[in-house]
């Protein structure tokens, strides 16, 4: 939905709730999970290291809970106060050629386990109200074999709104900024939840 001016929270909030019985505008939800990807999309894998040791990972983690990975100047983000759960619904409101540009995604599965690796995930996927069309995945790893810390994001989309085809080299910008301004998002808050750790 691309907006003129910034909407009232209480008309994002509807938005968000008129969204909540629609389907996913894909049919392949869960495809990050299982790597079959919908022909016809793009697939963008991005991933940074963010460190080494269990701590670190736990760390990482609850980041990712609390959607730490969000926290650029451009983006706002609507979403329940708990932990990131399957089925939730998630506005977000971007700044974007001088409009404003709201988006609704439901999250597809969350994973938590020990098995290849330790890892916890959450993936979501857009409705009808949504520039896009696609599937995005954000994982923290830990790598016991080298000790190392990794966050990982996954995603494949397509342009599902008129203005998103139009502008779509712009918009294939926008992912790519959003992939850079995510991982160095993450990486920020790790080291401040390290440096707060080591300082307490």
């Amino acid at each position: 939905m691309f907006l003129i001016s910034k909407p009232a929270k209480r008309f994002i909030e509807q938005v968000i709730e008129s969204q909540s019985h629609s389907e996913f505008t894909y049919s392949a939800d869960g495809a990050t999970k299982d790597g079959q990807y919908p022909k016809g999309f793009i697939v963008d894998h991005n991933r940074i290291r963010l460190g080494s040791g269990l701590a670190t990972f736990e760390a990482a983690k609850l980041a990712l809970q609390n959607w730490q990975h969000y926290r650029f100047d451009w983006i706002e983000l609507y979403r329940p106060d708990d932990a990131p759960a399957q089925h939730q619904n998630v506005g977000v409101l971007a700044r974007a050629l001088g409009l404003w540009v709201l988006v609704a995604c439901r999250i597809v599965y969350v994973v938590d386990e020990d098995q290849p690796m330790r890892r916890f995930a959450f993936a979501y996927g857009t409705l009808p109200e949504h520039a896009e069309c696609g599937e995005e995945r954000f994982q923290v790893e830990w790598h016991a074999s080298d000790d190392s810390v990794w966050y990982d994001i996954l995603a494949f989309s397509r342009p599902h709104q008129l203005f998103a085809w139009l502008s779509y080299p712009y918009v294939r910008h926008k992912q790519k900024q959003f992939a850079k301004e995510s991982m160095r998002a993450m990486k920020a808050a790790l080291d401040k939840a390290l440096f707060d750790v080591e300082s307490a």
